[in-house]
């Protein structure tokens, strides 16, 4: 998710216009965020209160460590690469981007996880600058639709792997992750990317969203697995 923090500024070109960088401010915030959401990911994957180990046939050990490298990539993909992409095309079209966890709803994500949901607001990315409304489209876009992506190429490999049941299952979820995520941001609802994609360009909108919620549909269809 993208924010807007400020208004526009009287236009200015830094000399390092379009590089990006981060702060170390940014970098902290982002660790702090992977981490959390890691071990939210872990609780809820695993199902630590409610959880069947008997399933994959792992010992208890086995079964946490699988669960752990699962949300690794799934929160990787979904997390990290959606607000990388807002970041990136943002700082490309010249505006300052900088990552912000919410601590509470990071907490709130660790307190649904021991319930076995997910459920989690790790923060946003804020933009500053002079940007157009096709621009802001275009940094609002990037972030569902490297959900998109990633969900897409991980349902595809867990459908390609036929001799190893927990690397399929794991490709399984992390991209029904990334298209549950790419489904919920494209909601035309602020502040999330869907509102201000639908406010840049309606066909776009429609033909993204439909794609993601066909692909979304079909973790519920049984199509994928």
């Amino acid at each position: 998710m993208s924010e807007r923090m400020y208004g526009p500024e009287p236009m200015h070109i830094p000399a390092d216009y379009g590089k990006i960088r981060f702060s170390k401010e940014e970098l902290r915030h982002i660790l702090f965020s992977v981490v959390v959401l890691t071990i939210a990911f872990t609780l809820a994957f695993s199902g630590i209160i409610y959880g069947d180990r008997h399933i994959i046939g792992l010992s208890t050990a086995e079964y946490f460590l699988y669960y752990l490298a699962v949300s690794c990539v799934a929160v990787f993909s979904g997390f990290l690469l959606h607000e990388l992409a807002h970041k990136f095309v943002a700082q490309k079209n010249g505006a300052w981007a900088e990552f912000r966890s919410y601590p509470m709803g990071l907490a709130i994500a660790l307190f649904f996880s021991v319930m076995g949901f997910l459920f989690a607001a790790p923060g946003a990315v804020y933009i500053q600058g002079m940007i157009s409304k096709k621009q802001n489209g275009h940094i609002s876009i990037a972030g569902p639709l490297t959900n998109l992506v990633f969900g897409s190429i991980f349902i595809a490999l867990s459908m390609a792997i036929v001799d190893n049941i927990l690397l399929s299952y794991g490709c399984y979820l992390v991209g029904s992750i990334n298209l549950l995520l790419a489904v919920f941001n494209l909601l035309p609802v602020p502040p999330l990317d869907g509102y201000k994609v639908l406010k840049w360009n309606l066909p776009v909108y429609i033909v993204v969203m439909a794609a993601a919620v066909a692909m979304a549909a079909g973790i519920y269809l049984g199509w994928w697995w």
